[in-house]
């Protein structure tokens, strides 16, 4: 028996490198980009990429390059907060249920399957057309629908732990529910939550971008990858640079989290 570990570490490496560059080109956005990415300049309308517009200029003059590098505070800065907001909600759900049970888990646990029944697009929606397009209405619209996600993943890790010795071993110890939730189960589950989250980030910023440029998310003028592919669709064949750069900076991002998200594995061959 023959046993082959391959450890992808230096995909995590590369993806959070990338990361970190992703950031910090929003963040130097006003300092990096050529050009204001809200400046109309009709004249230079549906430019193809030259050397003063190096990714080509839309139907209003404006510069492709400096709508994506502040499209990433946007895009970027709304995905963590959507990250963050589903965490604060489904966290102590996930922990609650997993570890206590009974009829309450039960009951949560039938909301969850009836909120994953339904596609996340449909349901999202569904959500914004009843409060009204808008970037605050597209949060909550995906937190509405991540949350059940991220209850399952979290009750499904706290179950897992539940059955271990050690924690058997906490309870008859004396040691309250709110401790062995504290220092025997949440330091397990909180890296294969920081891994199912960096895996989630691509989706969300998926699911940003279908909604902005479906005009249910961000509205334009905003510099918004989604929105810019929204307004790249009634061009795309006399200037396809409109959607083929907001494109290709989302499928650059879903990528970094999918390297951020590899994990080491052990591949075990038997001859």
């Amino acid at each position: 028996m023959k046993i082959i570990k391959r450890r992808l570490g230096i995909t995590k490496v590369i993806g959070v490198t990338l990361l970190i560059l992703l950031i910090l080109v929003g963040l130097l956005a006003p300092w990096l980009s050529p050009h204001d990415p809200l400046a109309i300049n009709l004249v230079n309308r549906l430019s193809s990429p030259n050397w003063n517009y190096l990714f080509g200029t839309d139907h209003l003059g404006r510069c492709i390059l400096s709508r994506i590098m502040y499209g990433i505070r946007t895009t970027i800065a709304t995905a963590f907060l959507i990250m963050l907001f589903t965490l604060l909600i489904s966290l102590p759900i996930g922990l609650i249920t997993g570890y206590i049970r009974g009829r309450s888990d039960h009951f949560l646990m039938r909301i969850v399957d009836g909120t994953l029944a339904l596609p996340d697009i449909v349901l999202m929606i569904a959500i914004v057309g009843i409060l009204g397009p808008g970037f605050f209405h597209m949060i909550v619209a995906i937190v509405l629908v991540r949350w059940a996600n991220y209850v399952r993943f979290i009750r499904s890790l706290v179950l897992k732990i539940g059955n271990e010795d050690y924690i058997r071993t906490a309870r008859i110890s004396g040691n309250s529910h709110i401790n062995i939730l504290k220092h025997y189960i949440s330091p397990f589950i909180f890296p294969p939550i920081i891994v199912f989250g960096a895996l989630d980030m691509g989706r969300i910023v998926l699911l940003i971008a279908g909604l902005s440029f479906l005009g249910l998310g961000a509205q334009p003028p905003t510099p918004e990858w989604g929105v810019m592919l929204h307004d790249a669709t009634a061009y795309f064949q006399i200037a396809p640079h409109m959607m083929i750069f907001p494109g290709l900076a989302i499928m650059f991002f879903v990528l970094t989290c999918q390297l951020i998200s590899e994990r080491g594995r052990t591949i075990d061959t038997s001859i």
